[in-house]
């Protein structure tokens, strides 16, 4: 590798000294960690946050999976990368579109740039959603890239993975989508990378269904966070520099009588501006809805008649529980986003508060917990811990989720 590494405008360090390791710990916020302390699960990551870096940082605007995945693994935020939800409308063909294809990037990943110079990269993900974003660039034809998800790891193949028979080789079945064997089996097939294949840099990043469905404090969120940090033991070996951190944190959302707490935001705009004179869009939505209905607090709204922003923006500004309401060039400067993937209007809800649809467009039946969910501003603060102390950090003000490889990077130089 040379030198230095140049990705998006940002310089990286080019010899590594030991593995980069950064992990995603999806739907992650101190409470969880604080929590599973208290009981005494976590000694490995109650060491890193002694000896090194415990600090809260910003993720990326909205705060979802996919906009923060790759926010995380290209250095910079959705107005440079272009991944703003987990899907996102095309108002010429009034298409509605999946944002799990590399064709929606507009940067390369930094995995990408490190293994042009000769790197060896191995990512592992929860969901298979994101692996094709995550791999983009990456060749799998020399034996220097891995990856591929626990969600798919029955279907992995050289060519397409870098890697054959997960399953035999890790000696573990597929696991659940919907369980917490998802976000393990990404933990032990890091552990096996990390000792067999070596890599330069590695990226494991797990799912929220825990999260989602369990507070902090609660016995099955406690034994999740006892298996994470056992595998955090494993990891830390051989000087690795390992940064944790988060996609998003997570709020409860719900009524007193345990039904969601959302406001219908379609329905809403149809009685005061007419039907078929907006679309309301909900980026949380993809296949994966068992534990959030497609709820979230977060929406963009297209306008057919676009003279109508104002108005619609004072309907929509009666309601005490969308606390952010935005006009498209306001909001993208503000938050960082790619203004042709938004629409006329952005909007955020308070922090026990969702923004749906229509009512009738979300479907309950799988979620049997009260809702817990993400996607504004009070699910923005996330964990950033370091085994190392990060020595350049001059301030967290600015610190965001999306720093996390340049510090990794750095700590294994040492």
């Amino acid at each position: 590798m040379t030198a230095a590494i140049e990705v998006n405008d940002r310089i990286y360090p080019g010899i590594l000294k030991s593995t980069a390791i950064v992990i995603c710990l999806d739907g992650s916020q101190k409470e969880y960690f604080e929590e599973a302390s208290k009981l005494k699960l976590t000694p490995n990551i109650d060491s890193f946050k002694k000896n090194g870096e415990d600090l809260l940082v910003n993720s990326a605007i909205p705060s979802f999976t996919n906009p923060n995945n790759i926010s995380i693994v290209t250095g910079r935020p959705s107005s440079i990368h272009g991944i703003c939800g987990n899907f996102f409308y095309i108002p010429s063909t009034g298409e509605e579109v999946m944002m799990n294809d590399p064709k929606f990037l507009r940067a390369p990943t930094i995995f990408q740039k490190y293994y042009e110079s000769g790197a060896k990269i191995a990512i592992v993900t929860a969901k298979d959603k994101l692996r094709k974003l995550l791999s983009h660039g990456l060749a799998f034809n020399d034996a220097r890239a891995i990856c591929f998800s626990s969600e798919k790891s029955d279907q992995v193949s050289l060519n397409e993975n870098g890697i054959e028979e997960v399953n035999k080789w890790l000696g573990m079945e597929v696991p659940e989508v919907y369980s917490q064997g998802l976000s393990e089996f990404v933990m032990a097939a890091g552990v096996k990378l990390l000792h067999e294949f070596k890599p330069d840099i590695m990226y494991l990043s797990t799912t929220d269904f825990i999260q989602h469905k369990y507070a902090p404090g609660e016995e099955v969120a406690n034994t999740f966070y006892a298996m994470f940090d056992k595998y955090i033991g494993e990891l830390n070996t051989n000087n690795n520099s390992i940064i944790i951190t988060a996609d998003h944190g997570m709020q409860p959302k719900s009524k007193s009588d345990g039904t969601p707490n959302a406001i219908y935001l379609q329905d809403i705009l149809d009685e005061k501006l007419g039907k078929n004179e907006s679309k309301v869009i909900l980026p949380i939505t993809d296949p994966y809805v068992v534990h959030h209905g497609a709820l979230g607090s977060f929406a963009t709204i297209y306008l057919s008649d676009k003279s109508m922003v104002n108005h619609a923006i004072s309907e929509i500004k009666k309601f005490d529980d969308i606390e952010i309401v935005l006009t498209n060039d306001v909001a993208c400067e503000k938050y960082h986003l790619p203004q042709d993937r938004m629409g006329d209007i952005i909007c955020m809800s308070s922090k026990y508060m969702t923004i749906g649809s229509s009512e009738t467009a979300h479907d309950f039946t799988n979620l049997k917990e009260p809702l817990r969910s993400h996607g504004g501003l009070h699910e923005r603060e996330v964990p950033f811990i370091s085994n190392k102390k990060i020595t350049s950090l001059e301030s967290t003000d600015k610190l965001n989720n999306y720093d996390a490889f340049y510090y990794a990077l750095e700590g294994a130089t040492s």
